[in-house]
């Protein structure tokens, strides 16, 4: 059964990093509901549950997609680029250490997951201010041996890549143009999402449904029409802290 390694919100998630978003109040039992009624969409989906508890001390630690970059070969730890963060890395790596070999991203380099986007065996890896060039330099070397190709990728006016494009079905990228050019992502489809939701375009694929925050109707109304199936999680406070729903799980069989 493939697996989906979350983490519980952390009580001060009000606390969090943010970049390209203002300040809100950040409602912890709202925000614990909608983190586990995500979950459950992943259990529904087929996948089991790694529940890791929440650090209290680290506000972001709920988005533990910006901790690894796990493909089917290794799991590469990565040196996420806000220094508040360092101290999440340990436990993903202990928690994916049964599940895959593991490589290591080190100093000077910085890496966030949630700037490192895989179609099939395409990587681009997005340059941002928590990802530098010795960060992309060494995911490259980690991943180019095992066939991968790997590439940076441009951006601007948002915190990751996946937070401007995502994989929603095979051969098929969700894009807000606004914020990252398409043509970095050669032989590949696109939907664009609709004018009026920029935040949409960070969708997770997991298998062959796609899960989608409900806060977007008519870009989901635009995947719908392209044949791909949309499960809508209320992901809305979650996205207060600077979240989506690819953020908050690492997926993989």
């Amino acid at each position: 059964m493939p697996i989906a390694v979350v983490r519980e919100v952390s009580p001060s998630i009000a606390q969090c990093e943010l970049t390209h978003v203002d300040r809100q109040p950040i409602d912890f039992d709202r925000a614990t509901a909608q983190h586990d009624e995500y979950v459950r969409a992943l259990e529904s989906l087929g996948y089991r549950a790694i529940r890791l508890p929440a650090l209290v001390g680290h506000p972001d630690a709920v988005f533990v997609e910006d901790c690894a970059v796990v493909v089917d070969e290794v799991a590469v730890i990565t040196r996420p680029g806000a220094a508040s963060r360092m101290g999440e890395v340990a436990s993903i790596a202990d928690a994916l250490r049964p599940h895959r070999n593991l490589a290591f991203i080190e100093a000077p380099a910085t890496l966030d997951g949630g700037d490192v986007l895989r179609a099939g065996r395409l990587v681009r890896i997005g340059r941002t201010a928590r990802t530098n060039d010795e960060g992309i330099a060494q995911l490259r070397t980690i991943l180019e041996p095992f066939g991968y190709d790997v590439g940076p990728a441009e951006l601007t006016g948002c915190l990751h890549l996946k937070t401007a494009v995502t994989s929603v079905a095979p051969g098929i990228l969700l894009v807000n143009r606004a914020w990252v050019d398409p043509s970095q992502f050669p032989g590949f489809d696109f939907v664009d999402v609709d004018p009026s939701e920029p935040f949409a375009a960070n969708a997770l694929l997991v298998g062959d449904a796609l899960v989608l925050s409900s806060a977007f109707p008519r870009t989901r109304a635009r995947l719908e029409a392209r044949g791909i199936h949309v499960t809508t999680v209320d992901a809305t406070e979650l996205a207060k802290a600077e979240g989506g729903v690819t953020c908050c799980s690492l997926l993989f069989d």
